[in-house]
């Protein structure tokens, strides 16, 4: 049995890094398991799927069960915050090359519009790319709406931060909307998520590195990055705790380059 042919992909949560790694397994050919899951989704989801003599390749998935005899991890967030971006590391697994699309996919999923502006994208590029992700994030046009109105009416600046109380939980509705418009801190939640976007991550991941490791938190994306409080795991009361911290620790620095 060829190698190829040993392979069971098991997809994470959707965005359109995940959707283009889908359509790049079903051209090949390639065996998956796709839930339809969400941001933060879990391994355990998928023990019933495992399956003797199989190569199982989970795709972005938390590990919170016993992984199986054979078994390969792909992510870049978290621990393997150094590593290519998963549809990259797909495309070596399976010894293919990535397309114009593909990498602009990629390079949308590990450093966001700044990326993009570095590799080349052209600004209709971008649009669709943006529009594209926040669709396979399940973004209706309701969530954008709300955006909107959480801009409008609940954004506020601290001492250089800029904070927004959103009416959506899909935020990549917020980021896109203020991209290049709010400085390099900003920070944004809603009930209990809360997820911070800016220059100042690395001293999130540093304060909050116990959380990130219990699979409490999350980190992501080449500089200016995120970090944010897994989704299901928080109290609202501590939710709030968590953003003074987060406010308070970066009231006082530098502002820099966004």
């Amino acid at each position: 049995m060829r190698f190829s042919e040993r392979l069971l992909f098991l997809l994470g949560g959707h965005d359109l890094e995940m959707l283009e790694i889908r359509n790049i397994l079903l051209k090949e050919g390639i065996h998956f398991i796709d839930l339809e899951l969400q941001w933060g989704a879990r391994l355990s989801r998928y023990n019933s799927f495992f399956q003797q003599g199989k190569i199982h390749v989970s795709i972005e998935l938390i590990e919170d069960t016993t992984t199986p005899k054979e078994y390969i991890r792909i992510d870049h967030h978290n621990d393997l915050l150094k590593r290519p971006s998963s549809i990259e590391q797909v495309a070596d697994l399976l010894g293919i090359e990535l397309n114009r699309y593909q990498q602009l996919v990629s390079t949308n999923d590990t450093a966001y519009i700044p990326g993009l502006h570095v590799f080349g994208a052209t600004k209709q590029e971008i649009e669709e790319i943006r529009r594209k992700d926040r669709a396979a994030q399940g973004v209706t046009e309701e969530d954008e709406k709300w955006a909107e109105v959480s801009i409008t009416n609940h954004l506020e600046k601290i001492d250089g931060i800029t904070t927004v109380n959103a009416l959506t939980s899909k935020f990549s509705t917020i980021t896109d909307r203020l991209y290049g418009k709010t400085g390099d801190k900003l920070l944004v939640w809603c009930g209990t998520e809360l997820t911070f976007f800016g220059s100042s991550t690395q001293l999130l991941i540093d304060k909050f590195d116990e959380l990130i490791q219990s699979g409490k938190a999350y980190a992501g994306g080449n500089p200016p990055g995120f970090f944010g409080l897994a989704p299901g795991t928080w109290e609202q009361y501590e939710v709030n705790e968590i953003r003074n911290q987060i406010i308070a620790l970066l009231r006082n620095v530098k502002q820099e380059s966004y």
